[in-house]
């Protein structure tokens, strides 16, 4: 069967066709590429295309699809056995290597998924501090959880709105938000709820709704304000740990946050979820302390023994080889887009990170963005993926370059722009 008629069959047995929504395709007007398989930087649908990858399963593959030594460790991780349901070493391990790596933080625990660890995350920063509110930005996601699935009102201190159905008014109520950059408008709300704040939660490079690359002042000014108030500050790693830098965004800004979330990467490709920090704010987690969390495959051993021998690859060469071939794609597209009907786009990078929108401007802000991103996008993404070329089928997701780009790839790709 080919894509299309295995979307068709997809859609009689799962809501939309799909098990997370933006694989759909929805407003790209064209079918989901199922895919068939993946090695390095290229996937294979069930047509019998292939595609130069730039989506890396939304990040975590950072050495490129099938790497050999994640593999092997994948492999030796399943001859042992592959869920324990117990204490084991293997998460010891990674726990261990992470810990020993970051001077943030003394303890790690592990769980499944990104979206799990914001919700441990939130509740283990009210149970920490008292206090019931959290703090988050306008334009940064934290996976879809009740109480992060919250946009702006029309005040900078006032009520949310849900942005999803089956989120209450009481839940959307303790969560404040704000524009990003905008050190004021926290403060605003610190103040319009004294003593009612547990935590800002930030992606200090907000990679969900665009790139919006933010000033390390900021970051710092946002430490300052929790300090000031009594509430702590949450780095949402999940996308820029280990991939920005091995110390993420933490360690290029210089700000400590009191907790920390990770997945994607320390996962190698297998689902994953981990909240790091100090001793004395992790110790409220059971059973040592009062705040509960659990897994049935918290842990488990396949994803443990993958994100290791994932984590182990990223040392200083392997990052300056990443941000050369980042540089070079991001160089190849801005010139071939000044070229063929697309002057009006630019590229933002941090990294091996990278989006593209219709303007020349360095964009902060999600207000920021132009009306016609959807737009514009399609048609980008249309002419690429007849082209070969697999983008995130999203105009709002980044771009993920991997180790696995490499000359012979950029090679690849140009043929394929200018074909």
């Amino acid at each position: 069967m080919n894509s299309e008629e295995l979307f068709e069959k997809s859609k009689k047995y799962v809501p939309g066709g799909v098990h997370s929504p933006v694989r759909s395709f929805k407003g790209l007007h064209t079918t989901p590429r199922f895919i068939n398989r993946a090695e390095g930087a290229m996937t294979w649908d069930e047509d019998g295309k292939n595609y130069v990858d730039f989506c890396m399963s939304f990040g975590p593959l950072i050495h490129g699809h099938k790497d050999p030594d994640v593999k092997k460790a994948i492999e030796g991780a399943l001859e042992r056995g592959w869920s324990y349901g117990a204490c084991e070493k293997y998460s010891l391990e990674l726990a261990e290597y992470m810990v020993d790596r970051l001077c943030f933080i003394d303890q790690v625990r592990f769980m499944n998924s990104g979206t799990e660890a914001v919700m441990t995350a939130v509740r283990l920063a009210r149970g920490i501090t008292g206090r019931e509110k959290i703090i988050k930005f306008n334009g940064c996601y934290h996976g879809h959880l009740d109480g992060m699935l919250i946009k702006a009102g029309s005040g900078l201190a006032g009520t949310a709105d849900a942005s999803s159905k089956g989120v209450t008014a009481k839940q959307a109520a303790d969560t404040l938000i704000v524009e990003l950059g905008d050190l004021a408008a926290v403060e605003e709300c610190f103040k319009a709820h004294p003593g009612q704040v547990a935590a800002i939660f930030i992606e200090p490079l907000p990679a969900n709704n665009g790139l919006l690359v933010q000033g390390t002042e900021y970051l710092q000014g946002l430490r300052r304000l929790c300090d000031k108030y009594g509430a702590l500050l949450v780095f949402d790693e999940v996308i820029s740990g280990f991939r920005v830098h091995f110390g993420g965004m933490a360690c290029l800004s210089g700000v400590t946050p009191d907790l920390v979330t990770y997945g994607k990467i320390i996962g190698g490709g297998m689902p994953v979820g981990a909240v790091a920090g100090k001793r004395a704010h992790m110790e409220f987690l059971a059973p040592v302390g009062p705040v509960y969390q659990a897994g049935t495959l918290s842990g488990n051993p396949v994803a443990m023994a993958a994100g290791l021998a994932n984590m182990k690859k990223l040392t200083p060469d392997a990052y300056k080889r990443l941000d050369q071939y980042s540089e070079e794609i991001v160089k190849l597209f801005s010139e071939w887009s000044e070229s063929h009907g697309f002057q009006d786009y630019g590229i933002q990078r941090f990294g091996s990170l990278f989006w593209a929108a219709p303007t020349k401007e360095k964009l902060t802000n999600i207000t920021q963005i132009p009306n016609n991103l959807n737009e514009r996008f399609y048609e980008l993404f249309k002419v690429f993926l007849n082209k070969g070329i697999y983008l995130a089928p999203n105009a709002w997701e980044v771009g993920f370059v991997s180790l696995s780009h490499d000359e012979k790839i950029l090679k690849e790709l140009r043929k394929r722009l200018w074909d």
